[in-house]
C-alpha cells in the first residue's frame, strides 16, 4: 500500500478484506484505505467482484486491480492507465509481452498457461501473452459488465472474465509490466490441483465460444 500511495499518490486506494481472520482490516484503514469487508472467504474471482461493484456503485470512471500479496508492482499501474486512455476498455499487465522482466514460472503451470493462450486465440481471436494476468484495469463500460458479472472460480477470474469483455465488443490491450515473486499469503497454485482446474477452465471456455458462435449465427 506504501509503494501504491508513493507512485499513485491520486488514486483512491481500495482493498478488498475477503474474510480475513488477520489485521488486514486496521492495517488497511491505518495505510489510509478504504476497506470493503467481506464476511467470509469468496477468493479472488469474488473479492475482485466486490471491488468493482463498490467502485460501480460509486461512480468511478475506472479501476485498477492490483494483487495484496506483491507480485504486482505498482510501477506498472500508470502504463495500464496509459492504455486505457488509448482507447483500451481493459488493460492487461503482461509478464511475458515484449519489453517485460524475465518471469519465471513451474514446468506445469507454464504448459497450461500456454495451453490456455492457445485456446483464447482460437475461441476469441484474441492474440495475448499473457491471459491469467490478474494486474488489469477496466474503463468504465467494462467496470460496469464486471462489476455484475465478474466469475469468482479460481482461473476464471482472469480467463473467462478476459472472454467476457471480448465477447461484449471491447478493446483489450496488453503492456509489458514487472512483477515480483510472492511476498505474502499462500498460492492458490499449490493447494488446488491445477490439471483439474485447467480442464475445468478449457471445457468452459469452448462452452463458452461455442454459445458466442451461436448467438452470433442467430443474429445474423
Amino acid at each position: 500500500m506504501k509503494e501504491l500511495r508513493t507512485l499513485v499518490p491520486d488514486f483512491d486506494l481500495v482493498v478488498v478484506d475477503d474474510g480475513s481472520t488477520d489485521a488486514t482490516v486496521s492495517i488497511a484503514r491505518a495505510a489510509g484505505a478504504r476497506v470493503v469487508r467481506l464476511p467470509f472467504n469468496l477468493g479472488v474471482g469474488g473479492a475482485v467482484r466486490a471491488g468493482l461493484r463498490w467502485a460501480e456503485q460509486r461512480g468511478y470512471d475506472r479501476a485498477v486491480v492490483v494483487d495484496a500479496d506483491g507480485q504486482h508492482d505498482a510501477h506498472g499501474v500508470p502504463a495500464l492507465i496509459d492504455a486505457l486512455d488509448a482507447g483500451a476498455d481493459l488493460a492487461i499487465g503482461s509478464r511475458f509481452a515484449p519489453g517485460a522482466d524475465p518471469y519465471r514460472v513451474g514446468a506445469v503451470r507454464a504448459s497450461g498457461m500456454r495451453l490456455l493462450r492457445v485456446v483464447v486465440r482460437i475461441v476469441s481471436g484474441l492474440r495475448l501473452t499473457d491471459v491469467t494476468s490478474g494486474f488489469r484495469a477496466f474503463d468504465r463500460p467494462v467496470l460496469e459488465l464486471l462489476a455484475r458479472e465478474y466469475p469468482a472460480e479460481y482461473l476464471a477470474d482472469t480467463v473467462e472474465a478476459l472472454l467476457m469483455v471480448a465477447y461484449a465488443g471491447f478493446r483489450i490491450d496488453e503492456v509489458p509490466v514487472a512483477m515480483r515473486p510472492r511476498a505474502g499469503g499462500r498460492p492458490s497454485s499449490r493447494s488446488l490441483p491445477l490439471a483439474a482446474n485447467y480442464l475445468r477452465l478449457l471445457i468452459a471456455i469452448l462452452s463458452a465460444g461455442y454459445r458466442h458462435t451461436r448467438q452470433r449465427k442467430d443474429t445474423e
